[in-house]
């Protein structure tokens, strides 16, 4: 006997059983199904898990079924098991291979509109350029008509959203000159001056983004947040505030992920690599480059990931690895135009990448490569009046050329070239003291004697703050 609410054909047990028989999802379902604030959290995650328990817990299986789906049932579709599903659901680390992905969508039938990746032969954008109408069914709709598609917004809300600010065109571009500018500083300008700026300039952010704004502008302003978060987290990295920097570069990836930001996304890998490489994790410095690499595609960043994937090889002792990955680094940089900015620290242009490539020549004691490119690292980075243009690269030449005196029989020399490196005022202090490290190594070779001072100039260094 039916329930007096219930005006189906069915009983409640009779609508279970049939749940339970399904052999596949329903391949057939409106786009009110998907348009749940639950599921938009989810697809935002970018967590596949999560997406699988709004889609058993839809509010459509309590009011058909009397309860979720349960987990045997979807793995029964997904062809996995039970514990499979509660692992995907429960894991804090999302599903990140793409096929595998793919598979999942497909059998769901998700919309490739709502994915955080593209499904074969289809695309995100395309999706979401085109969405049929209630006329011809294959009408091409407005922006605005495509953002209340896909966000489920209220209509006016989104509108005012869409078409209203507090913010000038000219206060934003005035915001990515500044960030710009504080970028290319970070080679040149005191890093405890230029992380207060960088702080600062964070604080004036946040204050616009708590205004009203247009969609295109708040997406700037991310973009704008997270290149200053780079900044400020290389900025405490190099004074060696190591916890502060993870957290910052840590906001960093979110904002560029936010912000639809390549270039954010993967200098922010970038940043792991070289945490991880001047800590001699050098296992670790790969993994966070390859990530990074996936991430970021043909940005330029992918050359700074390669050649930090080089260094970690070379302080491995791979050396087929190491030519490798210069070699990919080195053909993405021809296939790049020059930057306009070349002096702005998140971007790589030739003078950079040979620099990098220097590090790698001294650590696999390639020596006359690491004179080469030590010396026109110097040269370059020296303007004429022998004022340095880029003290920290300067820096780490000098160190270069002091282990390459050190193997060759000088330790006076190294001694004086490893000192000077270290009495520069802008320093990269986990960067210097890798390589100040493998210079007291060479220097101990000698005995305790010719070394001793600048075991002690380095001993005060580690500790000076």
């Amino acid at each position: 006997m039916l329930a007096a609410d219930n005006d189906g054909r069915m009983c409640a047990r009779c609508l279970r059983d049939q749940r339970d028989q399904f052999r596949t999802p329903p391949m057939e379902l409106r786009n009110e199904f998907w348009a749940t604030d639950d599921f938009r959290a989810a697809f935002e995650s970018r967590h596949i898990g999560r997406v699988f328990k709004v889609y058993r817990n839809h509010p459509r299986h309590l009011q058909l079924f009397g309860k979720a789906l349960n987990q045997e049932l979807l793995g029964r579709w997904l062809g996995l098991t039970q514990t499979q599903v509660s692992r995907l659901e429960n894991s804090r680390a999302p599903e990140q291979n793409l096929k595998t992905l793919q598979n999942y969508a497909r059998i769901l039938h998700i919309p490739q509109s709502l994915l955080w990746f593209d499904l074969p032969g289809q695309s995100r954008v395309a999706a979401r350029a085109r969405i049929p109408s209630k006329t011809s069914g294959n009408e091409t709709l407005s922006q605005d008509s495509i953002l209340i598609a896909n966000t489920g917004m209220d209509t006016v809300e989104l509108l005012k959203r869409v078409r209203t600010s507090d913010v000038d065109a000219a206060t934003i571009d005035a915001l990515s000159i500044t960030v710009e500018q504080l970028c290319c500083d970070y080679a040149s300008v005191d890093a405890r001056h230029l992380v207060i700026a960088g702080r600062d300039w964070l604080g004036k952010v946040t204050e616009l983004l708590n205004g009203k704004l247009s969609l295109t502008q708040h997406r700037d302003i991310l973009s704008n947040a997270g290149m200053l978060a780079l900044l400020v987290g290389c900025l405490e990295y190099d004074l060696g505030d190591a916890r502060a920097a993870e957290a910052t570069r840590r906001m960093a990836l979110e904002l560029g992920r936010e912000s639809g930001e390549t270039g954010v996304v993967g200098w922010a890998h970038e940043m792991l690599a070289w945490f991880h490489l001047t800590s001699g994790n050098y296992r670790a410095a790969l993994a966070a480059a390859e990530s990074g690499i996936q991430a970021a595609g043909s940005h330029s960043v992918a050359v700074q990931l390669h050649a930090q994937q080089a260094k970690a090889y070379a302080r491995m002792g791979e050396a087929e690895q190491v030519h490798a990955a210069l070699e990919h680094g080195r053909e993405l940089l021809d296939r790049l135009p020059f930057p306009d900015r070349p002096d702005n620290h998140f971007v790589v242009d030739p003078d950079k990448f040979d620099f990098y490539a220097m590090d790698t020549y001294r650590v696999s004691g390639q020596d006359d490569l690491a004179t080469r490119n030590a010396e026109e690292v110097i040269r370059r980075g020296t303007n004429p009046w022998g004022e340095p243009i880029t003290p920290m690269r300067n820096a780490e030449a000098q160190l270069t050329l002091a282990v390459v005196a050190a193997r060759k029989g000088a330790p006076e020399d190294a001694t004086a070239l490893g000192l000077e490196a270290l009495r520069g005022d802008r320093q990269s202090r986990p960067s210097l003291l890798h390589a100040a490290r493998e210079l007291l190594n060479e220097l101990k070779a000698y005995g305790p004697k010719p070394g001793t001072e600048f075991a002690e100039y380095l001993d005060d260094f580690k500790h000076t703050k």
